[in-house]
């Protein structure tokens, strides 16, 4: 079965080398790049709050920066991936939840525990959080067409990497695109019920419970 407590095979130095691997330590290099990574980034949503996405340019941004255009797009692509840059490092979360598992654990009860953990920790990519800076940034971003546009590039490499982990069949993939649609629609209904001015501590046990009905309907229909 697509969902069942098997756990995968060793990572492949492939696997670490497109995953990368927690364990291993990080070179100066890399911690530089990261840095330099955030610092731009930073620069870049502060800009963005202030004025609006469209009204920033490139050129702005890197001269706050303190770098070249050229070189800011060697390390950002687009502009959108300025403002997404905290999710970077999310790309993989399911797909290392499951691959870092106990084996007496699913798959699904494995993403379900870290799910409603982050759910208590108030954690903001589950939209329960409603530190006045995060909410500045969630209405920044879904307020952005082009950014929300771009954050689903994100969302299908999720996907492409919970698909891996499970199996890379094709029931696998079909797996990996109803839960990360799960887990999209569950952060997005938490972030509206705060944006609409309730707190995280008022929205939480909502929260717990959709995501408990949410994570019911996935295993009736991935488990049966």
């Amino acid at each position: 079965m697509v969902m069942s407590g098997e756990k995968p095979g060793p990572r492949t130095a492939a696997d670490a080398a497109e995953g990368g691997d927690a364990a291993a330590p990080m070179s100066l290099r890399e911690r530089k790049k990261r840095l330099t990574y955030q610092a731009v980034s930073d620069a870049a949503i502060a800009l963005f709050l202030e004025r609006g996405f469209d009204k920033v340019s490139v050129a702005e941004i890197a001269a706050a920066a303190d770098i070249s255009k050229p070189t800011l797009f060697r390390y950002f692509p687009a502009k959108e991936d300025l403002a997404l840059h905290r999710f970077a490092d999310h790309e993989d979360e399911s797909a290392r939840v499951v691959a870092g598992r106990a084996e007496d654990e699913s798959p699904l009860d494995a993403l379900r525990r870290h799910y409603l953990d982050g759910l208590e920790r108030r954690d903001p990519v589950t939209g329960l959080c409603d530190v006045p800076q995060v909410l500045a940034f969630h209405r920044l971003l879904y307020g952005t067409p082009s950014l929300v546009a771009r954050l689903y590039g994100y969302q299908s490499r999720s996907e492409a990497a919970l698909a891996r982990v499970l199996g890379d069949r094709a029931a696998d993939r079909l797996a990996a695109g109803q839960i990360i649609a799960v887990l999209r629609i569950l952060s997005l209904e938490n972030w509206q019920r705060i944006s609409e001015g309730r707190s995280a501590d008022q929205v939480y046990a909502d929260a717990v419970e959709a995501a408990e009905q949410g994570f019911a309907q996935l295993r009736s229909g991935l488990e049966a």
